[in-house]
């Protein structure tokens, strides 16, 4: 879980969240807002995820972000989303909502083997959805009810 320095006092009108978030180290205050990362030996931070997106599969913790970053390393690929579905058995699966690049082919098990290439089983989505564009807010980020409810279908 990542967490830095901040000159931030909190959430306004919010002390639930600012005490989630927000904490003391001697005189210096600290927000920890969610993000998963990990250093790298040469000291940079790779970033995983945000905590609220993170996938619990079978008691494994999935970062949408490394998953999403395996499909787009195809050429064929505009745009995707990973995201976690209800299941029964695992409590969550991982799905993928995938835009393809005009006019070109691209099937699940492209998509499906390019994320196997590079990371573990259990990180392969189960559902894999073509769609003509990953449904985002005004702001441009994502939608993700809306993805979910397309993932499902």
């Amino acid at each position: 879980m990542l967490a830095g320095p901040t000159t931030a006092s909190g959430y306004y009108r919010d002390p639930e969240s600012t005490a989630a978030t927000f904490f003391d180290v001697g005189d210096q205050r600290y927000a920890m807002p969610g993000d998963f990362g990990r250093i790298e030996a040469d000291g940079s931070v790779t970033l995983l995820g945000r905590g609220v997106t993170t996938i619990n599969t079978g008691g494994e913790k999935v970062y949408p972000g490394e998953v999403e970053e395996a499909i787009r390393a195809l050429p064929a690929v505009d745009d995707c989303v990973v995201l976690g579905i209800p299941d029964e058995r695992f409590g969550e699966a991982v799905a993928a909502l995938v835009v393809r690049e005009p006019g070109t082919p691209l099937e699940v098990d492209d998509v499906a083997g390019a994320v196997r290439a590079s990371l573990a089983g259990y990180k392969v989505p189960r559902r894999i959805c073509f769609v003509d564009q990953v449904p985002r807010s005004p702001n441009g980020k994502v939608d993700y009810e809306a993805s979910k409810v397309l993932a499902q279908r």
